[in-house]
This record gives C-alpha cells, sequence and structure tokens, in this order.
C-alpha cells in the first residue's frame, strides 16, 4: 500500500509542474479544442456543469455533439482528477466513460472572444482525412 501512496503521490506532485484547465476556470458558453494523440475534439460548456463535445470518438459514432459531463483527467489508469477537463500529457475521461488518447494541445477560446468567423467551420471527418488520410478511420479511436 505505501508504493501505491507513493506513486499517486508523485503523479499528483506533477500535475503541480503542468498546464491544467480545471473546471472552476471555465464559465458558460467557453470553448475548448483539444488536440490528443489520435483525434480532436471541440468543447463547449454549459452552466449545468455538462459540456457538449464533438469530434473524435463522438464523430465516429455519429452522436456529435453530445451532452454530458467530463469525469476529469488520468494518466491512463484508475487515479482520476475529478477538478480537471484538460491537461497536456493526461488523457481526459467523458461522463459515458470514453477515455481519450494522451492530451498535446489545450486552446481555450473564452465566451464572447471573436474567432475567424470568416472561416467556414471545419468537420472533424475532413479535419482527420486530411490529417492522417482517407483511410484514419480504420485506425483506433480516441
Amino acid at each position: 500500500m505505501l508504493a501505491l501512496a507513493r506513486t499517486v503521490n508523485r503523479l499528483l506532485d506533477h500535475l503541480g509542474r503542468i498546464d491544467t484547465v480545471r473546471k472552476t476556470d471555465l464559465r458558460m458558453g467557453d470553448r475548448l479544442v483539444i488536440e490528443t494523440e489520435n483525434s480532436i475534439y471541440t468543447i463547449r460548456v454549459h452552466g449545468d456543469s455538462t459540456y457538449s463535445i464533438s469530434g473524435g470518438w463522438f464523430d465516429l459514432q455519429g452522436i456529435s455533439p453530445a451532452r454530458l459531463s467530463i469525469s476529469g483527467c488520468t494518466w491512463g489508469g484508475s487515479v482520476i482528477k475529478c477538478d480537471i477537463v484538460a491537461a497536456c500529457g493526461l488523457r481526459l475521461e467523458f461522463g459515458n466513460r470514453v477515455v481519450t488518447s494522451r492530451i498535446r494541445e489545450v486552446r481555450l477560446i473564452r465566451n464572447g472572444e471573436r474567432v475567424m468567423s470568416d472561416l467556414p467551420p471545419a468537420r472533424s471527418d475532413e479535419l482527420m482525412a486530411t490529417c492522417y488520410g482517407s483511410d484514419w478511420r480504420n485506425s483506433s479511436a480516441g
């Protein structure tokens, strides 16, 4: 048991040294763009602890945008930080228990900030095909 505690403590200490987006940092209407090793997710924050999530696994299942909670971030095991929405190097776990691959980049767009509106919205399947080729659907999701 002592070895497990040391491992968990070491992981928590490491978390203090990386940039994170905490649930308390977000306001209703904020958006996140999260790039993982395998996918791109867009998340819109609602005021009731739920989020509209598109991209990645949700696009593959044909259920984007899905409105659900975010459980937190993990290192890939059973230890989860429930107060974190995203952190580079960690994996995001959604309320439906889907876990992403490691997060590479996180972009926060505050509600009310201008986004380049003259560009057409990009569809996740088009982005994936551009990045990974036309047979990207045959590779693993997440």
